[in-house]
């Protein structure tokens, strides 16, 4: 039996072939990407913040805001195009024929 299959970390037999690992790799992903989806809302939040701040009549560098600003829309946009290329990789593997 190849050792990486059958059992998972608690030694017990699993009726799956997944490998051990697969489900703590899944884990590791799913709270990255929610941390980085996390950090983009920090970023938004902020440029809203300084955005309603700066309306307000408070002074505000304008530059600052413009910065907050660029920075959470690069941010989305990068996020959009992450998910894009996931969502493309896992539509090329369902063709894969098995």
């Amino acid at each position: 039996m190849n050792p990486i299959y059958g059992l998972n970390p608690t030694g017990d037999r699993r009726s799956s072939m997944e490998p051990v690992g697969r489900r703590e790799e899944a884990a590791g992903f799913k709270e990255s990407l929610a941390q980085t989806v996390r950090e983009i809302d920090g970023l938004q939040k902020e440029a809203n913040q300084a955005i309603e701040t700066m309306a307000a009549g408070e002074p505000k560098d304008v530059h600052e805001v413009m910065i907050a600003m660029e920075k959470a829309g690069i941010s989305l946009r990068l996020m959009v195009q992450v998910r894009n290329k996931i969502i493309t990789a896992y539509e090329e593997i369902m063709r894969l024929q098995v």
